[in-house]
């Protein structure tokens, strides 16, 4: 998953140019999904962060801005699905949930420190490197965004709503 990419028509890039890039790196059955940059492909043998940096540093090399690439296995990316208290033990209208993928866990230190603002009703839970959203009012409306989790938490985030989420899933157990 890329981060702030094709939003307000800054750091445009065209999904088959961005398949292209990932198959350049030797990536197979590269699959993308909508434009905010959900690449879903096959790779064996290497360790995902050092695959994101290669990812990130093709994409300034090619495209001319740094964009930040978050990986998850399909283990992973199973165990979220799996995992959504908002789902799981409220019910909550799924059209309202989000995840919000972190670049790694936070520190004990940093999660300490970390409060809903006030005056809000968004609420949120963090499992690992992966926080559980849900915004009544909509994501568009929420304080709860990647930058917020990025100022408190120390580390790069980016949100799929909860359908994105759901298709990853299911175009990662299809290869």
């Amino acid at each position: 998953m890329l981060r702030g990419i094709n939003v307000g028509g800054k750091k445009r890039i065209r999904m088959p140019d961005l398949q292209k890039l990932y198959e350049s790196l030797g990536l197979v059955n590269v699959t993308t999904y909508i434009q905010s940059g959900n690449v879903v492909f096959d790779f064996d043998g290497e360790d995902a962060g050092q695959l994101s940096t290669k990812i990130e540093t093709e994409i300034t090399r090619f495209f001319g801005f740094p964009v930040p690439v978050l990986i998850r296995d399909k283990p992973r990316l199973g165990k979220v699905l799996d995992g959504n208290p908002f789902i799981n033990q409220r019910k909550e209208d799924p059209a309202k949930l989000h995840v919000t993928f972190l670049s790694e866990s936070p520190t004990i230190l940093k999660l300490n420190g970390l409060s809903t603002p006030k005056d809000i009703v968004d609420e949120f839970s963090i499992s690992g490197s992966e926080i559980y959203l849900f915004c009544p009012n909509g994501y568009g409306n929420t304080k709860l965004n990647n930058t917020f989790f990025e100022k408190k938490l120390g580390v790069f985030a980016t949100t799929r709503n909860w359908n994105t989420v759901r298709t990853l899933v299911e175009m990662a157990n299809q290869g």
